[in-house]
């Protein structure tokens, strides 16, 4: 019925629903395309439900979607369906060149290269990053003869010649500023016939060369890129400079250069916001990569889950104050602030914390998270014996810890949940879920500061000395079920236990830590609705196994029975209004129809409509373009 079983997700946390072979938004496998399915009639090969093994395979190669995180596979609750699925290493290719770059600091400096050999023709492309408003990027003279680009103004580019005709300047003016430091493609060209200039995808401009008088560029002095001549030079990055083909190469010019610098600094600029959950994005010769050491999370973008399962009696500690570390390192790696560096570790002191991390559990009451410390202060983070979350403080100052019970929903259900906690001094702000942040305050009475903080754990409390009662009770038989991107403050704790970090020293482990991201919740990824959903089953289960459990009243069937007999009755009356509504339109209107077809080129010699989408526009967006559908109307 069109709602799909299976789909994988892509770059930006997006479901996709095309396959190997296929395109953005056509839903098909290549099978589908090239109409050679096992079962015509459907559009992938697996759709065909036989008892031998069918595949589907191709390449994804819709790079804006790319790299493929998670394949999601459904429709394997009934006896005898099962399903392979493979995915292939990631393989880029390209022109090396491409990230070959220099950076002009001073409007005076320039690169020199030998003489632009285009008597007859000139094909001219680079991109250039500037906050500046105007500059020259490259000038080649003769006698009388010159080629010139350059920037005029915040949002015009130019591109003069004289052939011995006199100058001809042609200028594209752009609807945005274009000293934005963005990256800008500039391509121009020159033959004996015309001369065109086109920046980024803006209107190409077009200039005819006279039909008489002279049409070789006769050129002698060096080509300068960059300030010429006394003019105001380029200040920025210009990279991938290519002349009737040749790549020069910026990069070994500017080394030996002064004022003009190798590569381009300024990478985070444009792409720094890729570097997510507070990863650090770090400028690198040709690139950039996301520092994710101060975050719990991993990979290129610092987008993936670090997360662990945890058996019935597992606990992790993670020490704030380890033999042999000083505890002015200790202060740098955990930015746990103190007024004096030089002070004993059991004189540190918190002003404000923040902590998140994503659970997932089916039993209660247990423990969490809990910070521990040198005094009777203490954190923590609980599921009671109802499934509730609670939320326990204690600074001082109070005859009882400051709690924050959340009774509206059950916590235990196997679910995935997030929970967010920030305190700064007395302010408390909670995060569960998706629902909006809530603010608490601590009393009047308590303490501010959280002081001496000895260690972390996750799972079970282990500590020397008194422990809060209802934490204790709560410790047996102790965690069971997935924490993940475990944070406070600056402390990974997982990670640490996980991933070879300065920080691994710090932790202990007792029982088999086994990686795992089965309590991270897809943010970005809302569930299909009921109605929607081909997955939801009126059993209460779904694929994978993952039991949802009922918590309204059951309805009797005399009602189930009544309101079936009204809707029925409603739904007839509605179709027959609405029949009779369509018929006496289209008598209205009978001879006032018009049929407008809009085909896709190359339509004639593709084998289906499809196909010819495909063919005709290699850079296919998600979502076919309104000008290759078919309307009647």
């Amino acid at each position: 019925e069109g709602n799909p079983y299976t789909w994988w997700v892509g770059k930006a946390n997006e479901k996709h629903y095309y396959w190997g072979g296929s395109g953005p938004g056509i839903q098909k496998c290549a099978c589908g395309i090239e109409r050679n399915c096992t079962d015509p009639k459907y559009y992938c090969n697996c759709d065909a439900d036989y008892k031998q093994w069918r595949k589907d395979s191709g390449m994804l190669s819709y790079k804006e979607h790319l790299p493929v995180s998670q394949v999601v596979v459904g429709d394997l609750d009934r006896p005898g369906s099962e399903a392979k699925v493979s995915v292939g290493p990631v393989r880029c290719q390209g022109d090396r060149n491409y990230w070959n770059a220099a950076s002009f600091v001073t409007s005076s400096s320039y690169l020199h290269f030998s003489t632009f050999q285009g008597e007859t023709s000139a094909d001219i492309s680079f991109y250039f990053k500037t906050s500046a408003s105007d500059g020259v990027f490259l000038e080649n003279l003769g006698n009388t003869d010159f080629i010139k680009l350059e920037l005029k103004s915040a949002t015009e580019v130019s591109f003069s010649f004289d052939v011995g005709n006199g100058p001809v300047e042609i200028v594209v003016r752009s609807p945005n500023p274009l000293n934005d430091d963005q990256w800008h493609r500039v391509n121009a060209e020159r033959n004996v016939k015309q001369a065109s200039l086109q920046v980024d995808q803006l209107p190409l401009e077009v200039r005819k060369a006279p039909t008489e008088g002279h049409t070789r560029l006769e050129l002698y002095s060096q080509l300068y890129v960059g300030a010429a001549g006394g003019q105001r030079g380029f200040l920025g990055c210009i990279r991938s400079l290519r002349m009737n083909g040749v790549t020069l190469d910026l990069e070994e010019r500017a080394k030996v250069t002064p004022g003009v610098k190798p590569g381009c600094s300024g990478h985070c600029t444009s792409y720094g916001m890729y570097c997510a959950n507070g990863g650090k994005c770090v400028e690198k010769y040709n690139g950039y990569s996301c520092d994710c050491s101060k975050t719990a999370y991993d990979g290129p973008f610092c987008i993936k889950d670090v997360g662990a399962f945890f058996e019935e009696g597992m606990w992790l500690r993670y020490n704030f104050h380890s033999p042999g570390t000083s505890v002015k390192d200790l202060v740098s790696r955990t930015l746990l602030s103190s007024a004096d560096a030089e002070i004993t570790a059991p004189d540190l002191s918190l002003n404000k914390e923040e902590l998140s991390f994503s659970f997932s559990t089916t039993k209660s009451p247990c423990v969490l998270f809990y910070v521990s410390s040198y005094t009777p202060d203490f954190m923590a983070v609980l599921v009671n014996p109802t499934g509730n979350l609670q939320i326990r403080y204690n600074l001082g100052g109070t005859k009882e810890p400051y709690n924050i019970d959340i009774d509206h929903r059950n916590m235990a259900n196997g679910q995935p949940h997030t929970v967010n906690v920030t305190r700064n001094g007395r302010d408390i702000v909670l995060q569960l879920d998706h629902y909006p942040p809530t603010s608490y305050s601590l009393p009047a009475t308590s303490d501010i500061q959280f002081n001496s903080p000895k260690a972390l754990f996750l799972g079970k409390v282990i500590e020397i000395g008194k422990i809060d009662q209802d934490i204790y009770k709560y410790n047996t038989p102790g965690f069971t079920g997935c924490l993940s991107r475990v944070q406070f403050n600056q402390i990974a704790p997982l990670k640490a236990a996980l991933r070879p970090t300065n920080a691994s020293s710090h932790v202990h482990i007792q029982g088999e830590l086994v990686e795992s991201n089965c309590g991270a919740s897809p943010l970005t990824i809302p569930p299909m609705s009921a109605a929607t959903d081909p997955w939801h089953l009126d059993s209460g289960k779904v694929a994978f196994v993952a039991d949802f459990p009922y918590n309204g009243q059951a309805i009797g069937d005399g009602v189930n029975r009544n309101s079936a007999i009204i809707g029925g009755v409603i739904a007839v009356v509605i179709f027959t209004i609405l029949c009779t509504l369509v018929f006496l339109i289209r008598y209205m209107f009978r001879h006032k129809g018009t049929y407008h077809t809009n085909e896709a080129k190359g339509a004639e010699s593709a084998e289906s409509a499809d196909a010819a989408i495909m063919n005709n526009d290699p850079n296919f967006t998600e979502t076919i373009d309104e000008s290759k559908k078919e309307w009647l109307i």
